[in-house]
């Protein structure tokens, strides 16, 4: 342990007060003879400029680092705003075209029911009126269009049909379409005096 100037008073004072040892004199004039300052007070002040470097240094780049994290923050802020931006937009681009489609599939089912309620009605007026004729004993009813080609249609293969069984049933249905008539070359008279060439 080392003693300092103060320690060496202080044992002087205890002794009585009077004349300083060998020891104490040689110790007293070495302390003397070195700085005024010790070890302890010149790591004090190494550790305060070092403290008050750190302390400037970080009150003059806190505030540049604490910006450029802030500028950071907001540029990845922007970035996924801008993204939910853009999905925001595909995702209503995709709802718009399913409504769409369930738009027109609705206009198709819509569509396909009104032809199916015109057909039922023009089909019941059609029975109703024969119904109503059969009961009568009026035939007044008048057929479609549709109707008198199926009965035109009808009425052409009831006539294909007995015309085929017609032609079946007399033969004529084997015979060549394209009657043939035999033919042979003029051949000399062999009759014996009948007085024709020869």
């Amino acid at each position: 342990m080392a003693l300092d100037v103060n320690d060496l008073a202080l044992l002087k004072s205890m002794n009585g007060g009077g004349e300083m040892t060998p020891y104490e004199s040689v110790k007293l004039d070495h302390l003397a003879a070195k700085s005024h300052t010790s070890g302890v007070a010149v790591a004090g002040l190494v550790t305060g400029v070092v403290g008050v470097t750190i302390g400037a240094t970080a009150w003059l780049f806190g505030g540049m680092f604490s910006n450029a994290k802030a500028n950071q923050a907001k540029e990845v802020a922007q970035a996924a705003k801008e993204q939910a931006a853009t999905q925001y937009t595909a995702a209503l681009q995709l709802m718009n075209s399913q409504n769409a489609n369930t738009n027109a599939t609705l206009d198709r089912v819509v569509r396909a029911l009104e032809r199916e309620t015109d057909a039922r009605v023009s089909g019941d007026v059609t029975l109703n009126q024969t119904i109503t004729d059969t009961v009568s004993g009026q035939q007044a009813s008048t057929l479609t269009a549709q109707q008198q080609a199926e009965l035109a249609a009808s009425q052409a293969t009831q006539q294909v049909m007995t015309q085929t069984y017609s032609d079946f049933v007399t033969g004529r249905a084997s015979l060549n379409p394209t009657p043939v008539s035999l033919y042979s070359a003029p051949q000399p008279c062999a009759c014996p005096g009948c007085g024709c060439n020869g």
